[in-house]
């Protein structure tokens, strides 16, 4: 369907939006628990495409949020899901020193919340396909070759994220219609196949994207740390075809964000986030908030698998949520935060792409 063959990125963006059925070149990061229906509703009503980020959703929940995308908008979407992991390994005597730990920064934590379980995936897979979206795309991994085929078959695009160039090899031969090169730089978990490797194999935007460029036939999609129009207009001279972009339009009121997670993005710089475990047992990359450094520390309980420590820290989110603390709030982030604009999320695209166009044409 795609072709990234064209003589100048401009028309190349511009090529891969058109034959996408998009206007712009901007795709909505799809980002769990932060990508509510009236996000995407406006960034596909400008003419970019939104997103779903499914992995807690059931899959009523998925059908649900398809439903209210489409109430709002004749646009189009992807839904995302990460691809699982092996059951967790459970060391109790670890658990046991993460939950006196957490109990320091909330309420205690009960003996069961490491019992956390997760959505069905298959059941998830199937509400995808029933939801129809335009896109499904993956992290951490690549889906089974059957429901490639099944996708393939409901004519719905594949996108696969990948960290590396082995990745994104990996992802085409799988059957991928594009690849999501993911620099480190992206704000929320690292999409490394191997969550072991996620936090050695960090690879920064500016490298990944032309290498990948270099690698794969299919068309590639550039994600982390772009925020503003020097980055999308950087990431398409580097060989991208288009852009994902998250925590550069958390600020805009569609996104519904509490006003303390809003409020700190605006004041976090580049190296004012970190890598860390301490919320999922995944690697993340959020603000440096007072309990990610005190969970990073070298003295520190080593976190629980996923989704252990998901469930581990469960109270002391919700209640950081209800108290507005932000020091306690999972607040996952870029390194481009700072850039992230307090405005309608339809402005900041339409604007972003006029002033990307501007620097590629000139």
């Amino acid at each position: 369907m795609f072709d990234k063959m064209y003589s100048s990125p401009h028309g190349r963006a511009k090529g891969f939006a058109d034959r996408l059925g998009i206007r712009l070149p901007i795709l909505l990061a799809p980002m769990a628990g932060a990508c509510p229906p009236s996000l995407s509703i406006a960034v596909a009503n400008t003419g970019g495409l939104g997103a779903c980020g499914a992995l807690i959703m059931n899959p009523d929940e998925i059908r649900a949020w398809s439903a209210e995308f489409r109430e709002g908008s004749q646009g189009k979407f992807q839904i995302n899901l990460w691809i699982p992991e092996a059951a967790p390994i459970r060391d109790f005597e670890s658990e046991k020193r993460q939950r006196e730990f957490l109990a320091m920064w909330g309420p205690p934590v009960p003996t069961e919340a490491g019992d956390a379980m997760l959505p069905d995936f298959e059941a998830q897979c199937q509400a995808m396909i029933a939801a129809a979206p335009n896109v499904i795309s993956s992290i951490m991994g690549l889906y089974a070759p059957a429901f490639v085929s099944e996708m393939k078959t409901h004519g719905i695009l594949w996108f696969a994220t990948a960290t590396t160039v082995a990745e994104a090899k990996a992802a085409e031969a799988a059957g991928a219609d594009a690849i999501i090169a993911q620099g480190m730089e992206a704000g929320g978990h690292r999409g490394a196949f191997q969550a072991d490797e996620a936090e050695r194999q960090m690879v920064g935007l500016m490298a990944l994207v032309p290498q990948v460029v270099d690698a794969v036939a299919q068309p590639v999609i550039a994600a982390g740390g772009i925020a503003d129009a020097r980055g999308i207009a950087a990431a398409l001279m580097l060989g991208a075809s288009a852009v994902q972009i998250g925590t550069g339009l958390l600020r805009s009121p569609e996104a519904k964000l509490h006003p303390a997670y809003a409020d700190r993005l605006a004041h976090t710089e580049a190296n004012e986030t970190m890598v860390t475990r301490a919320f999922s047992g995944r690697p993340g990359r959020s603000v440096a908030t007072a309990y990610v450094r005190a969970a990073n520390a070298p003295n520190a309980p080593r976190a629980a698998p996923y989704p252990v420590q998901r469930g581990l820290t469960r109270a002391m989110r919700e209640a950081a949520q209800k108290a507005g603390d932000a020091d306690r709030m999972q607040l996952w982030a870029g390194q481009s935060a700072r850039l992230a604009r307090d405005e309608p999320a339809g402005t900041i695209c339409q604007q972003l792409w006029e002033e990307a166009s501007r620097l590629l044409l000139c």
